[in-house]
């Protein structure tokens, strides 16, 4: 099974660089989208229905701000969102349950613009494994992925002397991620590269991606039970279209 996830800055822009074209290429078997910024009634049947797939939205009440959806060939089981509408009126959240995992596709908030949205952002981190981590103790294996706004190590960013007081590479945020890491979850891209310069993102406006001078804030983590199933992990550099790339894993 591939699965694949894109923080695409808009899907209706990214429809008009062949999207489209590229999605029926790959073919994933799942594919999780964020920062879609969009409502389902301003896009066209071709991005709601896509032949062979089943689409679940979660929108943001703020139009043109945030967003996810999940693509899928496997009917899930059941789908919802966090269950907090603080974080839920910003469509940040796809759930979907299967019969073997719980797959969220989240689109994390971005924690710069002050200290309130820092607090914001990190009690999202919270809630969210709070949820994760109540299904796990009911025996269901975890699929996270998507944009975490939080570049883990040093050896995941360019930059990163420059960067330390920045919100995405503040010791606060890379320590949540030391903790779900410390409670089971594998960083999936690691367990397949030790090595530098693999990022996910890139300034648009200093054309970093021509530099390669990056982050990787994209992930898929999934709980430790799945690693015996876990075949690969990578990232598409070369998809262009958004300022991040894709990223995926193969499961068994």
């Amino acid at each position: 099974m591939r699965l694949i996830s894109w923080n695409v800055n808009g899907i209706r822009a990214i429809e008009k660089k062949g999207f489209l074209d590229w999605f029926e290429s790959e073919s994933p078997d799942i594919l999780c989208l964020q920062e879609t910024k969009a409502q389902p009634e301003q896009l066209s049947e071709a991005l709601l229905k896509p032949k062979g797939y089943r689409a679940y939205w979660s929108s943001a009440e703020r139009k043109g701000y945030s967003g996810t959806v999940t693509y899928t060939k496997k009917k899930p089981t059941r789908t919802q969102d966090l269950g907090i509408e603080k974080f839920d009126s910003e469509g940040r959240t796809v759930m979907t349950k299967f019969d073997d995992f719980v797959l969220f596709n989240v689109y994390f908030p971005n924690g710069q613009k002050d200290k309130e949205r820092l607090q914001y952002k990190l009690d999202f981190y919270d809630s969210y494994l709070k949820l994760a981590e109540s299904l796990r103790k009911k025996g269901k294996s975890i699929v996270l992925c998507g944009d975490l706004n939080t570049a883990h190590k040093p050896i995941d960013l360019a930059r990163p002397k420059a960067n330390e007081k920045v919100s995405g590479f503040l010791p606060v945020e890379r320590k949540w991620l030391d903790k779900l890491v410390k409670k089971g979850y594998i960083d999936t891209f690691r367990h397949f590269c030790k090595e530098p310069e693999h990022y996910t993102w890139w300034d648009y406006i200093t054309r970093a991606r021509e530099r390669n001078v990056g982050w990787r804030i994209d992930y898929f983590f999934i709980s430790e039970d799945l690693l015996p199933r876990l075949k690969d992990a990578f990232i598409l550099s070369d998809v262009m279209g958004s300022d991040h790339c894709p990223t995926g894993i193969e499961i068994r």
